[in-house]
């Protein structure tokens, strides 16, 4: 895979969990990397051995500030827009807050890329866009039903907003639906949830749901590994990837992945029936057909990619008391 026609790659959402990562392989494969984040959900611990390299730059901002983040992204030839509100359980609690930071912030991005002359944008959508779909395994021209949860919702008009912006601006969109992304520095969801509990208390673990949820999984390294494959050998005005394990898993069964890695044995208790919270879609499995067809295949199994998570939460415990 040649990646060097991504060239200056501009990060937002840079100092988070799969932004961190992104930018640690560009550095290695010899890219020029501008984080930009506003350190709200990120951490600096995240990007401490980037911070070492001389083609990397950290930018403390927020993607809500247009101003600051055109001109943050001044020469730049790449975007890899991760910088989103992931909180799909509680977003009827705040419905303002995926409007905000995820659709006017995609806006703001796609704006600061018209000023700056920058033509290419990688996107973390997510497989959330297909509410609860009818075809399983999904793929990427699936039906779309009625959208289930406002972050689905506001990613859907962040595609949206893209694929006008490529018609009209002459852009390259690469729009990726993932499933739930694990791996080192993880910190976020159901299983960061899981771990953090039993950690807590080993005798005991309270589910939302009744544990029979269906849920896919990928390891944050095949992720990267796709979203660069994409970006590098899809060459539409506007390209649409579901990125994710090609299976799944009930989320009683990762449940007892975490509790033989971490070597407790705890009553399971359950609530909510078929779904958890509101949004909390019961059978998620994307079909990964189409970026397997350009090559890609995953290198870690679901239980391998939840094994290393609990591994690392293990291996680094202030990541519990920081996410709190």
């Amino acid at each position: 895979m040649d990646s060097s026609s991504l060239g200056h790659c501009f990060i937002t959402g840079g100092a988070g969990y799969i932004g961190s990562n992104l930018a640690d392989r560009l550095l290695a494969l010899g890219h020029r990397v501008t984080a930009y984040d506003n350190l709200s959900t990120g951490f600096m611990e995240f990007i401490a051995e980037a911070e070492k390299h001389q083609n990397f730059k950290l930018i403390r901002g927020d993607v809500l500030d247009l101003p600051a983040l055109t001109h943050a992204m001044a020469g730049a030839d790449t975007v890899f827009h991760l910088a989103a509100n992931a909180d799909v359980r509680f977003g009827t609690d705040h419905p303002r807050r995926d409007l905000e930071q995820n659709t006017i912030a995609t806006f703001n991005v796609l704006e600061a890329m018209r000023a700056n002359g920058v033509k290419r944008i990688g996107f973390s959508s997510t497989g959330s866009v297909y509410g609860e779909a009818a075809v399983i395994p999904t793929p990427e021209d699936a039906p779309f039903p009625i959208q289930t949860s406002l972050y689905g919702a506001s990613k859907l008009a962040g595609e949206g907003l893209i694929a006008a912006y490529a018609e009209g601006f002459g852009l390259s969109g690469h729009i990726f639906r993932f499933v739930s992304v694990l791996g080192e520095r993880y910190t976020h969801g159901h299983v960061f949830d899981f771990i953090k509990k039993l950690m807590a208390d080993p005798t005991r673990l309270h589910i939302l749901g009744d544990g029979r949820q269906r849920k896919s999984y990928m390891h944050v390294g095949d992720c990267i590994d796709a979203m660069l494959l994409a970006m590098t050998r899809a060459h539409e005005k506007v390209n649409v990837f579901n990125l994710g394990f090609d299976g799944y898993v009930e989320v009683i069964d990762s449940a007892k992945i975490i509790c033989s890695e971490l070597g407790v044995t705890p009553e399971f208790t359950f609530e909510g029936g078929e779904r958890g919270w509101i949004g909390d879609n019961p059978f998620i499995w994307l079909s990964p057909k189409k970026i397997m067809a350009l090559g890609w295949q995953p290198k870690c199994s679901i239980e391998e990619g939840v094994r290393r998570t609990v591994r690392w939460i293990k291996a680094n415990p202030w990541v519990l008391e920081r996410r709190s």
